[in-house]
């Protein structure tokens, strides 16, 4: 019969392009891995991977034998949860992706929550501010910021937020305060590094006229994350476009000056991505009520 566990390293595998990163995946050494998928082509008599030295590839055998691993290793996870449903509880793995900055402040105080409720079920939290692939990162789930790309994957929305544009006081004092649209597209800027340069918002005057705001001028600062956004705008470097869940501390203290407070940029959703499968299994779809709840 077959390995359950020896198809699922087999599909890391595949997913992963190496044994060495299917290894880092599974939390298992690369001999151990390459054992399993060795024994799995014995007992199945076929190929199923083509080695060189700089990669791994599919056989046709081991397409069509991929394929149908997938959906059995898809079947199977849904008969457990179909059991562990009737049981009450939640067990195995939940592996979720976030941002740090929202991961700290939301997503893990409600991962809490939840392996509290379900003693049983194994919790990984892996912050990063890049959108890394749910299938080759095993992800069960990922909550992802702003506008959301095309994307294959299903989508449950859980919420907006507002993004507002902030500098320090001392940036203020040194370039002048800023009283308008046009000063505000003309001041020196703090960019996310994947945001597309240059970058046009339609933003909401006092009157509620929606108005293209476009700023041309390269930043004179990039990040890949909000929390150096963050420092920098506090030590003064220029102006920065935050989420105000991450900003709202700062400018209570006065340590940072909301611009333009009357005039209002588009809300940026909050949602939880995961893979397009048969089954969406029910550790998935109960963290998403219980994030929302939360």
């Amino acid at each position: 019969m077959l390995n359950l566990q020896r198809l699922e390293i087999f599909l890391a595998v595949v997913t992963a392009g190496s044994f060495t990163g299917a290894a880092a995946t599974l939390g298992l050494t690369k001999a151990v891995v390459s054992f399993n998928v060795k024994q799995l082509e014995n007992e199945t008599g076929v190929a199923l991977l083509t080695r060189s030295t700089r990669r791994l590839a599919l056989t046709d055998s081991g397409e069509r034998f991929y394929e149908r691993c997938r959906i059995l290793l898809q079947d199977a996870e849904s008969v457990l949860d179909d059991v562990r449903r009737d049981h009450g509880g939640l067990s195995g793995q939940l592996r979720i992706t976030s941002t740090p900055e929202y991961g700290a402040r939301v997503v893990v105080p409600a991962l809490a929550a939840f392996a509290a409720l379900h003693p049983q079920l194994r919790i990984q939290h892996v912050a990063s501010s890049h959108h890394d692939d749910l299938i080759s990162g095993r992800f069960d789930l990922a909550i992802r910021l702003g506008q959301l790309a095309d994307s294959s994957h299903h989508a449950a929305t859980l919420g907006s937020f507002g993004i507002l544009p902030v500098a320090s006081p001392a940036f203020l004092r040194r370039h002048g305060d800023i009283g308008n649209l046009q000063q505000l597209a003309q001041a020196k800027w703090i960019a996310h590094s994947r945001l597309p340069w240059p970058v046009s918002w339609p933003v909401t005057s006092p009157q509620g006229e929606q108005t293209a705001f476009r700023v041309t001028t390269p930043p004179v600062v990039t990040a890949d994350n909000a929390s150096s956004l963050l420092a920098f705008a506090l030590h003064g470097n220029g102006v920065a476009l935050l989420p105000d869940w991450l900003v709202q501390p700062e400018t209570d203290a006065g340590r940072l000056r909301h611009l333009l407070p009357d005039h209002r940029f588009p809300p940026q959703g909050i949602f939880a991505l995961y893979p397009n499968t048969r089954h969406v299994p029910e550790k998935v779809r109960r963290f998403i009520d219980h994030l929302r709840a939360q």
